[in-house]
């Protein structure tokens, strides 16, 4: 592509650089350039224009994105046309989005006129939702850089993993103190958590805070169909001998993984019956700001696996804000046990 200053006598067909506004003559930026324009501005005494020309093997931004685009989008995802060198895709399903993440990085890496942004990876997003943009910088690329974009990109780089477990059940364990309007509080919250997956809670036990009971609450949740199993503890879970990993355990579980590098979220606990995962809520599930339980349980929502390198991988962007349910600031206080997971 060249670009650079041309006689304004010869600029006709060429595409403008900028906008000009001159002698009652509009040149749109971008757009190709009326040879009866440039001849009214040469007449006019405008020397020169900055303008744009194609090169051999050149391919037009809008082109180049849209085909960029198209070897980058998965399932899940629509693109719209192009325009100005822009190609933008959007979810067509709620769900999480999905990255090939050293794929994107590759692409970004192959050459500056080319592009891509997208949300972050694992982001829940809802359809209609906008989750990456593919830009071309100049108004054309070469056609040999635009190949090697493409083939730095995997296929499908970017996907939305629709959500497919829509049954939950919970179960609450009671200690004395523990208010029966916290349960209520703790439930409703969960259902607006659940509320833009379209999952519901489908099952409510609530039960004594010993593992017996609280195995036999699993056992009957899954059983009765749940395809997620949510345990808030009246206490918060501290060891794996504690009480709710004791209660998976006795219903015939196995804890996968307890405790995770995001704050907020400290003190949660992944495991699972059978085929149905178990989380071992923190108390910070109780509030509806963000906290790791929400990046936790969005994956198993979405059917994904959640193993203890993906757990142990989140510390990286792990310290959340503050939340007022805390009973400890992180700034400091009086110590205290740090209820909130």
């Amino acid at each position: 592509m060249r670009f650079g200053s041309v006689p304004t006598r010869e600029a006709g067909g060429l595409i403008a650089a900028h906008t000009v506004r001159a002698h009652d003559v509009t040149l749109r930026k971008g757009r190709p350039i009326p040879a009866e324009d440039a001849a009214r501005l040469d007449a006019a005494g405008l020397a020169e224009l900055v303008a744009v020309s194609f090169e051999p093997g050149d391919v037009g931004e809008d082109a180049a994105a849209e085909r960029l685009a198209i070897r980058l989008a998965g399932s899940g995802l629509r693109r719209e046309p192009p325009f100005t060198g822009r190609c933008n895709l959007f979810a067509m399903e709620a769900g999480l989005l999905l990255i090939d993440r050293a794929g994107i990085d590759a692409v970004n890496a192959v050459d500056e006129a080319i592009t891509v942004a997208t949300l972050p990876a694992y982001r829940p997003v809802v359809a209609g939702e906008m989750v990456a943009t593919v830009k071309i910088i100049p108004y054309a690329v070469a056609g040999a850089a635009l190949e090697r974009a493409c083939r730095a990109a995997p296929d499908t780089s970017l996907r939305v993993a629709p959500y497919t477990r829509a049954r939950v059940g919970v179960v609450s364990t009671r200690l004395p103190g523990l208010k029966e309007a916290t349960i209520d509080k703790t439930l409703a919250t969960l259902a607006r958590r659940l509320a833009p997956t379209g999952a519901a809670i489908v099952a409510d036990a609530r039960v004594p805070h010993g593992a017996g009971a609280v195995g036999a609450a699993i056992r009957t949740l899954a059983g009765e169909g749940t395809d997620l199993v949510v345990v808030f503890g009246a206490s918060a879970i501290t060891d794996r001998r504690d009480v709710i990993p004791a209660g998976i355990e006795a219903a015939g579980g196995r804890i996968d993984h307890l405790g995770m590098p995001v704050d907020p979220g400290n003190l949660l606990l992944v495991g699972s019956l059978g085929d149905v995962p178990v989380i071992g809520a923190p108390g910070c599930a109780r509030s509806p700001k963000e906290n790791g339980f929400d990046w936790v349980l969005h994956r198993l929502l979405a059917g994904l696996a959640v193993t203890r390198a993906d757990i142990v991988g989140l510390g990286v962007g792990g310290l959340l804000m503050e939340i007022v349910s805390r009973p400890q600031p992180r700034s400091g206080g009086t110590p205290a046990d740090d209820d909130d997971g």
